[in-house]
């Protein structure tokens, strides 16, 4: 039985942007359970269960197409947003940088997919660039404007285009937390936006002592 999936509003210093943060809870024993097979001490908010990516394919930012199969043996971390965005996105990119580097040798075994929600404006160069910026390991994915709302979908992401002054000055609205994946491709976390590296990099030691 997978986690109910509530959304919640997630206040931060961004003025009129809004980030959407889910909060998942087990609320019954048998659930709480089904949750934590392996009694496992996450800091982070346990959602094993949960079906998400099970379909993902989209390309990446030199135009090669990538499932979550490609990283098995690894730790995924997702995170959604765009280039463009001032302060959330690059704060989360440098949080995984740091993530990657406290985890020393093991930082080989964690893959940070970054998944624009303004694929009108965020081209495969432009994500190529933005992305190599943080850590030339990390992978941007673009879904073709038709395809965002599928993959925010399967996500359970929240995103939205708020208009700016002119027709390309607008901005994105948009869920600011990020999905972890074991190394057999299942999502088993939700790190709220905000969470410090130190923290983010003990849970995935906690997942890769278990793989």
């Amino acid at each position: 039985m997978s986690p109910r999936l509530p959304s919640l509003p997630d206040p931060t210093s961004t003025g009129r942007r809004r980030f959407v943060q889910m909060t998942f809870a087990c609320a019954a024993p048998a659930l709480l359970l089904a949750c934590s097979p392996d009694k496992q001490a996450f800091k982070g908010t346990d959602v094993t269960g949960a079906a998400f990516a099970k379909d993902l394919r989209l390309k990446d930012q030199d135009g090669n197409v990538r499932t979550m199969q490609d990283f098995k043996g690894k730790i995924v971390v997702v995170f959604f947003g765009y280039t463009q965005c001032p302060d959330v996105c690059p704060t989360s990119m440098t949080t995984m940088a740091e993530v990657k580097r406290l985890l020393g040798a093991q930082g080989e075994r964690l893959q940070v997919l970054f998944i624009t929600v303004d694929p009108e404006r965020d081209t495969q160069a432009l994500l190529k660039a933005y992305i190599a910026s943080f850590d030339p390991g990390f992978i941007a994915l673009r879904p073709e404007p038709g395809e965002l709302k599928g993959v925010a979908d399967d996500f359970k992401i929240y995103y939205k285009k708020v208009p700016g002054s002119t027709p390309t000055s607008y901005t994105m609205d948009h869920s600011a937390g990020k999905y972890i994946f074991d190394t057999e491709g299942r999502v088993r976390l939700f790190s709220a936006y905000g969470t410090d590296a130190a923290t983010i990099a003990s849970d995935i030691q906690v997942l890769l002592s278990a793989a």
